[in-house]
């Protein structure tokens, strides 16, 4: 937020609880009109409050490995103003990357690609989906906490260049 925005914003409630999901699901239940500043701001510093402060926050070149096998939800890229999602299984002992820098240096969540992109692609894409002229790919959406408690860091530095 730039420095006229911080000067003029709304004073936070003393007791603000909501995360970015509560605010988009207040939305759709129809308690609210639309999700943006200065709320959406609040939500984003709530959640930041609640991540450990032993936490990895993750970087560009992260690689991380499944403790165990859990659902994952991926989102699907297209050639149009579209995006799709899906759930599947990570399996234990499958790694995921941080190939773009997220764009908080302390990001709740950042987006990963599997590292064995066409295997994880075949298997939890739909094939409907896959072969469509319009697919552009697919890719994770994992918050911080999850990375931390269901990922074990292994390294920084890593690129897909350097391990094809």
């Amino acid at each position: 937020m730039n420095l006229l925005g911080k000067l003029f914003r709304k004073k936070k409630p003393k007791n603000w609880n909501l995360t970015i999901d509560d605010l988009f699901k207040e939305m759709h239940e129809g308690k609210r009109k639309s999700v943006g500043p200065p709320e959406l701001d609040w939500a984003r510093e709530y959640e930041q409050s609640l991540i450990p402060s032993s936490y990895r926050f993750p970087k560009q070149g992260d690689l991380y490995e499944a403790k165990e096998t859990f659902e994952i939800d991926y989102m699907t890229a297209w050639m149009a103003p579209y995006t799709g999602s899906g759930t599947s299984k990570i399996q234990k002992g499958e790694q995921v990357w941080i190939d773009s820098e997220p764009a908080d240096s302390k990001p709740i969540s950042t987006y990963a690609l599997p590292v064995e992109y066409k295997k994880l692609k075949k298997r939890m894409v739909p094939t409907s989906e896959r072969e469509s002229p319009n697919f552009g790919g697919f890719y994770f959406h994992i918050n911080t906490i999850t990375l931390n408690e269901k990922f074990n860091f292994i390294k920084t530095g890593f690129s897909k260049e350097k391990h094809s």
